[in-house]
């Protein structure tokens, strides 16, 4: 135990490096995601994030598009709580059965116009929880997909271009 306490307390962190503070490929994907915003949302656009059974690598990544380097909340998105509120259903995981249920009520709940993104590769096709006894399968199984960011998990880059490619899929209006 001993040994371990000293490894740990020696050993230099483990975390990324600092990103770039400006970030050419960001800035250009931040401007094209707020100029899609406008045009194809009216200036705003809503999600609600459910998790049907993931991990959480998901989760974690998408969590960083709030904070203070991505901070997409500047460009009209912004989560949101309640999916009546919503206009976008962010899903992670492969959808479970005690999840199941509850992704049909939220999108049940979720007023139209709305669209589904399955987020990260389990969301997509079950991943490393494919034919799983406790897993449905893949967000398609229970509710219809727009679009479909892959990653294992997905960055936050790539997080950004999956919700460009949604506005890019659906008419200006």
């Amino acid at each position: 135990m001993r040994r371990i306490l000293f490894e740990n307390v020696f050993s230099r962190a483990l975390t990324e490096p600092a990103p770039a503070v400006d970030d050419p490929e960001l800035l250009t994907l931040a401007a094209q995601l707020k100029e899609g915003i406008d045009r194809t949302f009216g200036g705003s656009l809503s999600i609600r994030q459910v998790d049907a059974g993931s991990c959480n690598a998901c989760e974690l990544e998408i969590h960083a598009l709030s904070n203070p380097y991505y901070d997409l909340e500047r460009f009209g998105l912004k989560f949101v709580a309640s999916p009546r509120h919503a206009d976008v259903l962010l899903v992670t995981g492969p959808v479970t059965h005690n999840m199941r249920e509850a992704l049909e009520r939220t999108y049940n709940a979720t007023p139209a116009p709305k669209w589904v993104v399955a987020s990260g590769a389990c969301a997509i096709d079950g991943g490393v929880f494919a034919g799983s006894y406790a897993v449905v399968g893949a967000v398609d199984a229970v509710v219809p997909v727009a679009i479909r960011i892959p990653g294992c998990p997905p960055s936050p880059k790539t997080l950004i271009r999956g919700l460009l490619a949604l506005m890019a899929a659906q008419p200006a209006g």
